[in-house]
């Protein structure tokens, strides 16, 4: 593809702003665009019109159906497919659309992860269109975006949580800018660039190995004897069949209207990361959800597999999803800004604040926002954040935050030039602060970075909990605000005082060191370290009042989304467990048997030749092997109890707490002793890829 032509096929594929004038009447674009803009109410009269023009234009780029495009609680999108056709009576059909169709679907809700909301035998569930995100083609298929409910008004998806918590920072935010005079902004809208990171492998070796098909990781694998101890791959001359993916990836994601921008290899072997430019919080969450199908399909058309797990191999570097968060008004102005002097910057100063005490008092949500079982082996494992909250806001930011709460007057340093030593390269300023890679939450000159999310998980829920929680924080500044009689002295004032509460969330330090964890137990910060740990917290009395009173959540949907991710977890040891159980019985003692077998014979052929001839390695290879053997066939047998035990119990509470402390470290312990059997073992005998094949052969 020539590069002239990017820009005609990007959003090819988009019912965008572009063909919506081309194809609508004046009239209806612009109702269609004050929804879009400015959130206001659609007009359900013109749906019929832009129902048949987005039908017209579907046909003509070869559609022949239409789906609602839906995110439920499972973290994946969901599709029913209809065909256009309707009969004409003549024995012909026609290709019809309504408004109707449009508007509302009508999906069967009872088979979706609903947390008690529903019956199985209440099987009646609506999708409805979200105009404030575009429609676009996928598989010669119109797929429009919708939130999807339950037949009682319950949202069971991810988008309608999303869209609620947009308009209630809106609100809050509106109201913080009209005290500064700002009467020219109509709204304020969250931007999100989620950076991905994945891994590719061999499509082939990937389909040998049960526990990546059943579960999405390696449950067994030896390290190799060389991994990513030498930093090479980070950012390395991208391999052929890398960059002839990453080039198809990038063209099908552009045709959707997706702005893939960045694409690099990443820490680990066969690991790399492609990340957006920023977008809409809605938009980009949509976009993410068909950026990671869209990663399987094309990896699967060059011969690869695409990881999104968020732990694919033990012992490397796993993926995570860096959410760059920030505010923007519909006139363009980044809320988040410091500006040339962000200590005279009052209106940054206060949304800054607000987001350091929002963070703060609701590390927990924070936390939990991230969890999953994939998750918890990555978090705090010296490879990305520990699971503990903080915020980096680098040297100046907290200068000055420091000076304003003393009272004393900030002098803003000159930007230093960064000097290299080689006269012939350019000079440029440098930086007024570093990065930190080990912080949680990190302010990165514009927006803040939320890197503690998963690759596998869908950011709706992170940026739901950040959205509302700055609501919350704005509306009780615009509270006290709104009632001063001196604005600027009650501003300042509120500004310290916040900064004074709340300093103890911000550390610019290593947040990988045992002195932080001290450091931050010390200052009251959680340490919520697994997905048990922390979702107990979600109904906590603060947290189901902050939800309600927002109108996020109703503390019913709170209760069935608890439930959900408490199943979840506990269904996805389960799985893995199973699979570990199966692959030693079926797999790996079969074929350290075999192996066994042959070091005996050739120890039985040697002595039979010559009764002292040295066999002290077929001896030893074969006595560690049957112990490990008897050993790994024990501890498999303590699994399969400890899974019997663990599912045995009903509360599904009690059910999570028993995966966590019974099966977890059974499945380490079998782990451990199989992986040192694999590197005793026969390379020809060893029965599916090592981590050597996997991570060195793409």
């Amino acid at each position: 593809m020539a590069t002239a032509s990017v820009p005609e096929i990007f959003g090819s594929m988009v019912f965008d702003d572009r063909t919506m004038q081309e194809r609508l009447p004046r009239e209806t674009y612009k109702a269609l665009e004050k929804t879009i803009q400015q959130g206001k109410s659609l007009d359900p009269t013109i749906a019929n019109t832009v129902a048949s023009a987005m039908k017209d234009w579907a046909l003509e780029n070869g559609c022949t159906h239409f789906t609602h495009w839906f995110q439920p609680m499972t973290g994946i999108t969901a599709e029913k497919h209809d065909s256009f056709i309707s009969p004409a009576g003549d024995g012909s059909v026609m290709m019809e659309f309504s408004g109707k169709e449009l508007i509302r679907g009508e999906p069967d809700a009872s088979s979706f992860p609903s947390g008690g909301l529903r019956a199985t035998f209440e099987a009646r569930g609506y999708t409805a269109w979200d105009p404030t995100s575009y429609a676009f083609i996928k598989d010669r298929t119109l797929c429009i975006p919708t939130v999807f409910c339950s037949y009682t008004g319950e949202a069971l998806d991810k988008k309608t949580p999303l869209l609620r918590s947009m308009e209630a920072l809106n609100k809050q935010a509106m109201r913080i800018l009209k005290l500064f005079g700002n009467e020219e902004v109509h709204s304020v809208r969250t931007t999100v660039g989620p950076e991905q990171e994945y891994f590719l492998i061999d499509r082939n070796l990937y389909n040998e190995r049960e526990d990546l098909v059943l579960t999405g990781r390696t449950l067994f694998g030896a390290r190799p004897p060389r991994g990513q101890e030498l930093e090479d791959h980070y950012f390395g001359a991208i391999k052929p069949k890398v960059a002839a993916f990453m080039r198809d990836l990038d063209e099908e994601l552009w045709k959707l209207g997706v702005l893939a921008k960045t694409e690099h290899n990443e820490v680990a072997p066969a690991q790399h990361e492609l990340a957006p430019i920023f977008n809409n919080t809605n938009v980009a969450a949509d976009h993410n959800q068909l950026t990671m199908e869209v990663m399987k399909k094309v990896a699967e058309r060059h011969g690869m597999y695409c990881l999104l797990h968020e732990k694919p191999f033990d012992g490397v570097n796993g993926s995570g999803k860096h959410n760059n968060w920030s505010l923007s008004t519909d006139t363009g102005v980044n809320l988040l800004e410091p500006g040339d002097s962000p200590m005279e910057n009052a209106q940054f100063l206060l949304f800054l604040v607000a987001v350091i005490q929002a963070v703060d008092e609701y590390q927990d949500l924070l936390r939990i926002s991230v969890a999953s079982p994939g998750n918890d082996h990555r978090l705090g494992a010296n490879e990305a954040p520990p699971a503990i909250l903080s915020i980096f806001l680098g040297d100046e930011l907290n200068e000055i935050l420091e000076c304003l709460e003393r009272g004393t007057p900030y002098s803003q340093k000159d930007k230093e030039i960064l000097k290299v030593g080689v006269h012939t390269l350019p000079r440029f300023p440098k930086d007024s602060t570093d990065r930190n890679r080990t912080s949680p939450f990190a302010f990165t000159g514009n927006k803040f970075e939320f890197r503690m999310l998963g690759s596998a998980l869908s950011i709706s829920g992170p940026n739901v909990v950040l959205n509302t929680i700055v609501a919350e924080e704005l509306e009780k500044f615009a509270d006290k605000l709104e009632k001063s009689t001196n604005f600027k002295k009650d501003l300042d004032s509120l500004v310290k005082k916040s900064i004074k509460e709340h300093r103890r969330i911000i550390f610019n330090g290593d947040g990988y060191t045992d002195e932080w964890i001290a450091e931050a137990e010390k200052r009251g910060l959680l340490n919520l370290k697994t997905t048990v740990d922390a979702m107990p917290h979600f109904l906590d009395k603060k947290n189901v009042k902050l939800f309600t009173k927002h109108a996020i959540f109703t503390e019913t949907e709170m209760k069935s989304r608890y439930e959900i991710s408490m199943e979840n977890y506990s269904k996805t040891l389960n799985i893995e467990a199973l699979t570990m159980i199966d692959m030693v019985n079926r797999q790996i003692l079969p074929a350290v048997e075999k192996y066994v077998d042959e070091l005996s014979l050739a120890f039985a052929h040697k002595k039979a030749l010559n009764p002292n001839m040295n066999c002290h390695v077929e001896y030893e290879r074969v006595t560690a092997l049957s112990e490990l053997s008897a050993k790994v066939y024990d501890e498999t047998a303590a699994l399969q109890n400890a899974v019997d035990s663990a599912a045995s119990v009903a509360d599904f509470e009690a059910n999570a707490q028993a995966y966590k402390e019974l099966v977890l470290p059974a499945m380490e312990t079998l782990r451990a002793d199989a992986d040192q059997m694999e590197s005793l073992t026969g390379g020809s005998y060893w029965p599916f890829p090592t981590y050597s094949d996997l991570i060195y052969h793409v």
